[in-house]
C-alpha cells in the first residue's frame, strides 16, 4: 500500500535528508514523496532536484497549512501521510499502518504513528525520554534501531500529530488544513475536529509504528498565530477540552470513540464572549 507523503520544510536540509533517507531505507512499500520547500536558501530545492524528488518551491515561508494543501493538489495516492522534516521513520513504520487500514475496511479513520522523543514533556502519546540525538549529526541511529524491540507502547487514542494518515476522500471532505491557522499552531486539532464533524470516530495512534522526533523547532524563527483563540472562536470549545474529553488523547485505545455532543462549557462560553 503506497502513500503520498507530504513534507513541508524550511531551510532544514540536514533534517530533511535524514527524514527522506529513513523513508527510502525503512519503508516496506514504495511511497510517493512530495516536499514543499519554503525559501530554500540552504540548497534544499537543488538537493530535491538532484534526488529526483517532486517538490514545490516558495520564495518565502508560507507555513505548514498552505504547504500541505499545495502538496495535496499534486499527490496521487489514496492514503495521504503528513510527516515533519525533523522525523526519522523507523523500520516497519508503514507496514503497521497499512495493515491497520486494511483491517478497518473503510475510509473514515485518522491514524498516527508513535513518536519517540529525546526529552520527557509529559505527553502520554509518545515514548520518552530516549536521547538518541537532537540533530542528524549526533543521531545514534544504530542504537535506536537496536533499542526498538524493547520499547513498549500500547495503541493510544486521540490522533492529531504527524506522522498521520487519512484517506484522500476525507482530506477532500474537510478541505485539508485550515489556513486560518497559518502558519500552523493548532491546525492539528482543527483537522481532527473537522474529521469528527464528518463522522470519523477512529482516532488511533499505533504503538508499533514508530518515528524518532528530533524536536527541532522552527517556530522560534517566525511570528506564530494565536491558535488557541482561533480554535475557540471557530468551534466554541477549547482545543484542550476537545482533545481530552472527546478524542481521549493519550488514553489506551478502546475502539471507535463514543458519540459526544460538541458544546461549550460555561468556562469556554465566557472566554469566547470576551474575545
Amino acid at each position: 500500500m503506497s502513500f503520498s507523503i507530504l513534507i513541508p520544510t524550511w531551510n532544514n536540509l540536514a533534517f530533511l535528508q535524514c527524514c527522506i533517507r529513513s523513508i527510502r531505507q525503512n519503508s516496506t512499500y514504495d511511497h510517493e514523496i512530495l516536499v514543499y520547500v519554503n525559501e530554500g536558501s540552504d540548497g534544499t530545492a537543488e538537493w530535491c532536484t538532484q534526488e529526483q524528488i517532486k517538490f514545490i518551491h516558495s520564495g518565502s515561508n508560507v507555513g505548514v497549512c498552505t504547504a500541505l494543501n499545495a502538496l495535496f493538489e499534486i499527490s496521487t495516492k489514496e492514503i495521504i501521510c503528513y510527516v515533519n522534516d525533523d522525523m526519522y521513520l523507523c523500520p516497519n513504520w508503514d507496514a503497521v499502518l497499512a495493515d491497520e487500514i486494511e483491517g478497518i475496511g473503510h475510509e473514515k479513520f485518522y491514524l498516527s504513528a508513535t513518536m519517540i522523543e529525546p526529552e520527557e514533556t509529559g505527553n502520554k502519546c509518545v515514548l520518552a525520554p530516549f536521547p538518541f540525538g537532537k540533530t542528524p549529526s549526533e543521531f545514534k541511529e544504530s542504537e535506536l534501531i537496536a533499542a526498538l524491540p524493547n520499547m513498549k507502547k500500547a495503541d493510544w487514542s486521540g490522533s492529531t500529530w504527524p506522522p498521520n494518515l487519512m484517506h484522500r476522500s476525507m482530506w477532500k471532505a474537510i478541505g485539508g488544513y485550515g489556513e486560518e491557522f497559518s502558519p500552523g499552531l493548532y491546525s492539528d486539532p482543527d483537522v481532527s475536529m473537522k474529521l469528527w464533524q464528518q463522522g470519523v470516530r477512529i482516532f488511533k495512534g499505533l504503538g508499533e509504528s514508530r518515528a524518532y522526533h528530533f524536536m527541532s523547532k522552527s517556530t522560534g524563527r517566525v511570528k506564530m498565530n494565536d491558535g488557541k483563540k482561533t480554535f475557540l472562536q471557530k468551534w466554541g470549545v477549547s482545543s484542550s477540552w476537545f482533545v481530552k474529553k472527546v478524542l481521549q488523547q493519550g488514553q489506551l485505545y478502546g475502539g471507535p470513540l463514543s458519540e459526544k455532543t460538541i458544546r461549550p462549557t460555561l468556562k469556554d462560553w465566557l472566554k469566547r464572549k470576551l474575545l
